[in-house]
């Protein structure tokens, strides 16, 4: 099927259930960073969360004695795809505490509907006639979802696109500059990346307040760090620990297997998204959401059919 870039024989069953278990916990990770975005700093959370994930990162390397021999070859793409990572979650979750979670993951979930277009464009994956149905099958499910016609739309729901272009464009440079890195080493170059952008921005905001005296209302962003309590430091602990596991099995599961078909499960984030907000805010999915969720599942049932 594929052109320039082989599947690895056997291996696209692993990949598959890799990238379940990574949307599983994503949209556990979004639900949760969406309730306590009224307490904590974003910029605080990259930094906290990264200093917590990263000696467990370093431990494991160290016992499987990897540390040496996961290096990565051309350091500039690892250091590049985090870059793309850490701007698609500020994107992802600038939108997050204004927007209910269903709508901000439908608007993002055009992100694999973009890594079929990137693998076509870029690296020379086979985007056939039955595929590009299959794009255009997704980009309409996610319209019937969000529904841009209606009196409810707000060009903030267009915010979380960006986050899906740079979401796409990861995997593509994953699949395609990265499949030699392993797993662990590309989550510590991410959460260094986590902690180096979200100290700095952290340290820019605090001299920004002193030399004008105010910042604009929206303390997610753009608010000062705050003192944890024993709760706080528990959900950073559960935000590490899902964190390291998502970046661990996202790597895996687009390293495994081919773009397209990972790409395709990738939508199953539609549904935990759904979940978890009626578990954390009793928000039940409109009709028009369930209908846009099945056309983007027919969408992906006709990529897995070309495969």
């Amino acid at each position: 099927m594929f052109s320039a870039l082989k599947s690895r024989p056997g291996r696209e069953p692993t990949s598959l259930l890799l990238i379940m278990a990574a949307t599983f916990l994503m949209a556990f990770q979004d639900a949760l960073v969406k309730r306590v975005s009224v307490e904590l700093p974003l910029w605080q959370i990259f930094v906290l969360r990264s200093l917590l994930v990263l000696p467990a990162l370093l431990l494991f390397m160290a016992w499987a004695g990897r540390i040496g021999s996961s290096l990565p070859k051309a350091p500039q793409w690892p250091v590049l795809r985090s870059l793309c990572l850490v701007s698609m979650y500020v994107a992802f979750y600038a939108a997050l505490p204004l927007l209910p979670l269903s709508l901000v993951a439908a608007t993002y979930y055009t992100g694999p509907l973009f890594i079929a277009l990137f693998a076509a464009l870029f690296i020379g994956e086979y985007l056939g006639a039955r595929s590009l149905i299959a794009v255009a099958l997704g980009f309409a499910g996610v319209l019937i979802v969000l529904q841009p016609w209606g009196a409810d739309f707000t060009p903030l729901t267009l915010v979380p696109i960006a986050s899906a272009v740079l979401y796409a464009l990861a995997a593509i440079i994953t699949r395609s500059k990265c499949a030699g890195d392993s797993a662990a080493m590309l989550s510590v170059v991410l959460n260094l990346t986590f902690l180096v952008v979200g100290g700095a921005v952290s340290v820019a905001l605090e001299v920004w307040q002193g030399a004008v005296g105010s910042l604009p209302q929206y303390p997610f962003l753009f608010g000062s760090w705050v003192s944890l309590g024993a709760g706080d430091w528990a959900v950073l602990t559960v935000l590490a620990a899902a964190n390291l596991a998502i970046h661990l099995a996202l790597a895996k599961a687009y390293q495994s297997g081919p773009s397209p078909i990972v790409a395709t499960f990738d939508y199953s984030y539609l549904l935990f998204a759904s979940f978890w907000a009626f578990l954390f805010f009793a928000e039940a999915p409109a009709g028009s959401t369930l209908l846009g969720m099945l056309v983007i599942a027919s969408a992906g049932g006709l990529v897995i059919l070309r495969r």
